[in-house]
């Protein structure tokens, strides 16, 4: 990993200015977050905090149309904008943009499965606030190029990552195999479905814990012991369930 660049400057900024990170681009890319899993040899671009506004939005259907994912310290950000929805509608919300507070109400330090579910509370035909903050815009940098040789005269494959734990040491990993990342990317849009958010740790979580389990009921317990506080609907647990036995059975 050669370093962090923020606002495409290599430079020091405080980490309560940083919204998220995304890898080796500058662009405000959602396709491109910085997750538990790093490449050897990836860049990390830093997005920090940049211009503030306040929009009031007319709720008029119940679905709002927006992904909500956070940043893993409390700053939870719209990932995704359904074309054609209220929130297409309202051409001052912006992919990227971190939702400070919902009519006056801080929500800094929530996650975003709360967030999703103050948005879905919120009341059909009348209007609510949201107070946003956009992240600075960076000056245009071309793509990487061809990994660099390293000291010892060989190329990287960048097969290896460096999976990130918030508890014990990271560690060096092998690159999931096709169908492994293909379930969890299934799992990943199943959040976004039942949940409204996109957290592709979790969904990889939600994998590891029924990867080796032989009946749904036995994975319904692993999530309950490891993920109990998210008290996921009996549709989505099967459907999830449903994604992971397709991947055993090499079927994605």
């Amino acid at each position: 990993m050669t370093g962090v660049l923020a606002n495409g400057v290599r430079r020091g900024c405080s980490m309560l200015e940083i919204l998220y990170c995304t890898l080796n681009t500058p662009k405000v890319d959602m396709e491109n977050l910085l997750g538990a899993q790093i490449g050897l040899e990836d860049f990390i671009f830093a997005h920090v905090k940049g211009l503030k506004k306040e929009v009031n939005v007319y709720k008029s259907e119940d679905s709002l149309g927006l992904t909500i994912t956070d940043n893993g310290v409390g700053c939870a950000f719209i990932k995704r904008i359904k074309e054609g929805s209220i929130i297409d509608s309202v051409k001052t919300i912006c992919v990227g943009d971190h939702i400070e507070s919902i009519n006056g109400e801080n929500i800094v330090g929530l996650r975003h499965y709360e967030v999703a579910q103050k948005l879905k509370e919120l009341k059909r035909e009348e209007l609510f606030t949201l107070k946003l903050v956009e992240p600075k815009k960076a000056f245009e940098i071309g793509p990487r190029s061809v990994a660099k040789t390293l000291s010892g005269g060989k190329v990287g494959t960048g097969r290896g990552t460096l999976r990130l734990r918030s508890k014990g040491p990271a560690t060096v990993e092998e690159v999931p195999s096709e169908v492994t990342a293909k379930a969890i990317e299934r799992v990943d849009d199943l959040l976004e479905l039942y949940m409204g958010i996109r957290d592709i740790d979790l969904a990889t979580t939600m994998f590891e814990a029924g990867k080796d389990k032989s009946n749904p009921d036995e994975f319904a317990v692993a999530l309950d012991e490891t993920l109990g506080d998210f008290a996921f609907p009996d549709e989505f647990v099967f459907d999830v369930w449903g994604a992971i036995g397709d991947a055993k059975r090499g079927r994605l």
